[in-house]
Protein backbone atom coordinates (compact mmCIF):
# COMPACT_ATOMS: atom_id res chain seq x y z
CA UNK A 1 0.00 0.00 0.00
CA UNK A 2 1.10 3.47 -0.72
CA UNK A 3 1.40 6.36 2.10
CA UNK A 4 -1.99 7.83 0.39
CA UNK A 5 -3.70 4.39 0.47
CA UNK A 6 -2.89 3.79 4.12
CA UNK A 7 -4.37 7.18 5.10
CA UNK A 8 -7.92 6.34 3.09
CA UNK A 9 -8.04 3.10 4.59
CA UNK A 10 -7.20 4.46 7.85
CA UNK A 11 -9.91 7.44 7.20
CA UNK A 12 -12.49 4.69 5.95
CA UNK A 13 -11.97 2.38 8.96
CA UNK A 14 -12.33 5.23 11.19
CA UNK A 15 -15.44 6.67 9.70
CA UNK A 16 -16.92 3.04 9.77
CA UNK A 17 -16.08 2.89 13.51
CA UNK A 18 -17.01 5.75 14.25
CA UNK A 19 -19.56 7.21 11.99
CA UNK A 20 -21.13 9.52 14.97
CA UNK A 21 -18.24 10.55 17.41
CA UNK A 22 -18.71 12.25 20.43
CA UNK A 23 -16.90 15.07 22.24
CA UNK A 24 -15.40 13.72 25.26
CA UNK A 25 -15.54 16.74 27.33
CA UNK A 26 -18.83 17.55 28.69
CA UNK A 27 -19.79 21.49 28.17
CA UNK A 28 -22.46 23.44 27.04
CA UNK A 29 -21.45 26.34 25.40
CA UNK A 30 -17.46 27.99 24.22
CA UNK A 31 -16.98 29.27 27.69
CA UNK A 32 -17.58 25.93 29.21
CA UNK A 33 -15.46 24.03 26.99
CA UNK A 34 -12.69 26.12 27.29
CA UNK A 35 -12.63 25.72 31.10
CA UNK A 36 -13.36 22.03 30.46
CA UNK A 37 -10.15 21.74 28.35
CA UNK A 38 -8.11 23.41 30.47
CA UNK A 39 -8.40 21.37 33.64
CA UNK A 40 -8.18 18.18 30.99
CA UNK A 41 -4.08 19.00 30.94
CA UNK A 42 -2.32 16.08 32.43
CA UNK A 43 -5.90 14.72 33.59
CA UNK A 44 -8.60 12.22 32.20
CA UNK A 45 -11.73 13.26 30.77
CA UNK A 46 -13.55 11.19 33.21
CA UNK A 47 -12.19 12.57 36.34
CA UNK A 48 -12.61 16.37 34.28
CA UNK A 49 -16.16 15.76 33.97
CA UNK A 50 -16.69 14.45 37.11
CA UNK A 51 -15.57 18.43 38.66
CA UNK A 52 -16.98 20.52 35.83
CA UNK A 53 -20.80 19.76 37.16
CA UNK A 54 -19.38 20.91 40.56
CA UNK A 55 -17.74 23.87 39.32
CA UNK A 56 -20.29 25.14 36.50
CA UNK A 57 -23.08 24.96 39.28
CA UNK A 58 -21.11 27.70 40.56
CA UNK A 59 -20.06 29.68 37.70
CA UNK A 60 -21.05 28.82 34.20
CA UNK A 61 -19.94 31.59 33.03
CA UNK A 62 -16.84 34.22 33.22
CA UNK A 63 -19.08 37.00 34.97
CA UNK A 64 -20.04 34.57 37.84
CA UNK A 65 -16.10 33.20 37.58
CA UNK A 66 -14.68 35.70 38.68
CA UNK A 67 -16.76 36.59 41.81
CA UNK A 68 -15.40 33.17 43.22
CA UNK A 69 -11.81 33.76 44.64
CA UNK A 70 -9.13 31.88 43.65
CA UNK A 71 -9.31 29.74 46.15
CA UNK A 72 -12.58 28.98 45.76
CA UNK A 73 -12.09 27.65 42.50
CA UNK A 74 -8.96 25.54 43.39
CA UNK A 75 -10.80 23.95 46.02
CA UNK A 76 -13.20 22.52 43.31
CA UNK A 77 -10.84 21.71 40.75
CA UNK A 78 -8.32 20.36 43.07
CA UNK A 79 -9.06 16.43 42.00
CA UNK A 80 -7.84 17.31 38.20
CA UNK A 81 -4.46 17.63 39.74
CA UNK A 82 -2.38 21.64 39.36
CA UNK A 83 -4.89 22.99 40.75
CA UNK A 84 -2.55 26.51 41.52
CA UNK A 85 -1.92 27.18 38.13
CA UNK A 86 -5.48 26.06 37.05
CA UNK A 87 -7.38 27.77 39.03
CA UNK A 88 -4.88 30.86 38.61
CA UNK A 89 -5.58 30.41 35.02
CA UNK A 90 -8.74 30.23 35.01
CA UNK A 91 -9.31 33.20 37.41
CA UNK A 92 -7.21 35.39 35.26
CA UNK A 93 -8.43 34.38 31.65
CA UNK A 94 -12.11 35.10 33.01
CA UNK A 95 -11.29 38.62 33.71
CA UNK A 96 -9.87 38.90 30.72
CA UNK A 97 -12.55 37.57 28.76
CA UNK A 98 -14.63 40.31 30.49
CA UNK A 99 -12.26 42.91 30.02
CA UNK A 100 -11.07 42.47 26.05
CA UNK A 101 -14.16 40.58 24.33
CA UNK A 102 -17.73 41.44 26.39
CA UNK A 103 -17.44 38.08 28.47
CA UNK A 104 -17.23 35.91 25.03
CA UNK A 105 -14.86 33.43 24.23
CA UNK A 106 -12.87 34.61 21.12
CA UNK A 107 -12.99 32.06 17.75
CA UNK A 108 -9.56 33.15 17.24
CA UNK A 109 -6.59 31.32 17.70
CA UNK A 110 -3.97 33.47 18.43
CA UNK A 111 -6.26 35.30 20.49
CA UNK A 112 -6.96 32.28 22.50
CA UNK A 113 -3.64 31.41 22.84
CA UNK A 114 -2.97 35.02 24.53
CA UNK A 115 -5.23 34.39 27.23
CA UNK A 116 -3.56 32.30 30.72
CA UNK A 117 -3.13 28.96 31.23
CA UNK A 118 -4.32 28.21 27.26
CA UNK A 119 -1.50 26.11 25.27
CA UNK A 120 -1.83 25.67 21.47
CA UNK A 121 -3.78 22.16 21.84
CA UNK A 122 -6.39 23.96 24.07
CA UNK A 123 -7.12 26.63 21.55
CA UNK A 124 -7.06 24.21 18.69
CA UNK A 125 -9.73 22.14 20.50
CA UNK A 126 -12.08 25.22 20.99
CA UNK A 127 -12.04 26.37 17.51
CA UNK A 128 -12.32 23.38 16.07
CA UNK A 129 -15.09 21.40 18.50
CA UNK A 130 -17.03 25.15 19.70
CA UNK A 131 -16.98 26.93 16.54
CA UNK A 132 -16.06 24.34 13.40
CA UNK A 133 -13.08 25.71 12.39
CA UNK A 134 -10.79 23.36 10.82
CA UNK A 135 -8.03 22.53 13.32
CA UNK A 136 -6.33 19.69 14.38
CA UNK A 137 -5.56 19.36 18.17
CA UNK A 138 -2.97 16.65 18.82
CA UNK A 139 -3.18 14.80 21.98
CA UNK A 140 -1.50 11.51 23.18
CA UNK A 141 -3.41 8.79 21.39
CA UNK A 142 -2.80 11.24 18.04
CA UNK A 143 0.36 11.16 18.74
CA UNK A 144 0.79 7.13 19.49
CA UNK A 145 -1.31 6.56 16.53
CA UNK A 146 0.40 8.55 13.94
CA UNK A 147 3.76 6.74 14.63
CA UNK A 148 2.23 3.35 15.23
CA UNK A 149 0.70 4.15 11.31
CA UNK A 150 3.57 5.43 9.97
CA UNK A 151 1.94 8.64 9.56
CA UNK A 152 4.47 10.47 11.39
CA UNK A 153 8.01 10.06 12.66
CA UNK A 154 7.12 10.88 16.45
CA UNK A 155 9.50 13.68 17.41
CA UNK A 156 7.20 15.82 18.78
CA UNK A 157 3.44 17.23 19.02
CA UNK A 158 4.21 19.88 16.76
CA UNK A 159 5.54 17.85 13.91
CA UNK A 160 2.92 15.24 14.35
CA UNK A 161 0.18 17.97 13.88
CA UNK A 162 2.18 19.38 10.67
CA UNK A 163 2.36 15.86 9.13
CA UNK A 164 -1.50 15.44 10.33
CA UNK A 165 -2.69 19.15 8.49
CA UNK A 166 -0.61 17.76 5.42
CA UNK A 167 -1.66 13.97 5.36
CA UNK A 168 -5.74 14.41 6.04
CA UNK A 169 -8.58 16.93 3.87
CA UNK A 170 -8.78 20.18 6.37
CA UNK A 171 -12.68 19.47 6.06
CA UNK A 172 -12.14 16.10 7.20
CA UNK A 173 -9.94 17.23 10.71
CA UNK A 174 -12.28 18.17 13.17
CA UNK A 175 -14.38 15.19 13.26
CA UNK A 176 -10.89 13.00 12.39
CA UNK A 177 -8.99 13.68 15.28
CA UNK A 178 -12.06 13.06 17.53
CA UNK A 179 -12.33 9.56 15.89
CA UNK A 180 -8.11 8.77 16.21
CA UNK A 181 -8.68 9.74 20.24
CA UNK A 182 -11.52 6.88 20.44
CA UNK A 183 -9.83 4.78 18.45
CA UNK A 184 -6.79 5.31 20.48
CA UNK A 185 -8.31 4.73 23.40
CA UNK A 186 -10.61 1.90 22.62
CA UNK A 187 -8.05 -0.33 20.02
CA UNK A 188 -4.89 0.71 20.39
CA UNK A 189 -3.93 2.25 23.96
CA UNK A 190 -0.26 2.78 25.11
CA UNK A 191 -0.86 0.02 28.13
CA UNK A 192 -2.63 -3.59 27.12
CA UNK A 193 -2.62 -2.97 23.72
CA UNK A 194 -3.86 -6.37 21.27
CA UNK A 195 -2.96 -5.77 17.93
CA UNK A 196 -5.29 -8.19 17.10
CA UNK A 197 -7.85 -6.04 17.41
CA UNK A 198 -5.91 -3.26 16.25
CA UNK A 199 -7.43 -3.63 12.61
CA UNK A 200 -5.72 -0.49 11.59
CA UNK A 201 -2.38 -1.30 12.99
CA UNK A 202 -2.19 -4.48 12.08
CA UNK A 203 -3.05 -3.55 8.72
CA UNK A 204 -1.08 -0.54 7.57
CA UNK A 205 1.30 -0.26 11.06
CA UNK A 206 5.14 0.48 11.12
CA UNK A 207 6.65 -2.39 10.23
CA UNK A 208 9.27 -1.58 13.12
CA UNK A 209 6.09 -1.24 15.51
CA UNK A 210 4.74 -4.35 14.65
CA UNK A 211 7.72 -6.52 14.65
CA UNK A 212 8.63 -5.11 18.14
CA UNK A 213 4.92 -5.67 19.90
CA UNK A 214 5.52 -9.49 18.46
CA UNK A 215 8.74 -9.68 19.75
CA UNK A 216 7.53 -8.53 23.54
CA UNK A 217 5.19 -10.76 23.27
CA UNK A 218 7.66 -13.98 22.84
CA UNK A 219 8.32 -15.89 25.86
CA UNK A 220 11.66 -15.38 27.45
CA UNK A 221 12.36 -18.85 26.70
CA UNK A 222 11.84 -18.29 23.35
CA UNK A 223 14.27 -15.91 22.53
CA UNK A 224 17.40 -16.10 21.15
Amino acid sequence: MTKSQKVVFAMETLEEIYPQIPIPLDHKDPYTLLIAVLLSAQSTDVRVNQITPLLFEKADNPYAMVRLSREEIQDIIRPVGLSPMKSRGIYELSQILIDKYGGEVPADMAALEALPAVGHKTASVVVSQAFGIPAFPVDTHIHRLMYRWGFSNGKNVVQTERDAKRLFPEKCWNKLHLQIIWYGREYSPARGWNLEKDIITRTIGRKSVIRDYYRSKEKPSSRK
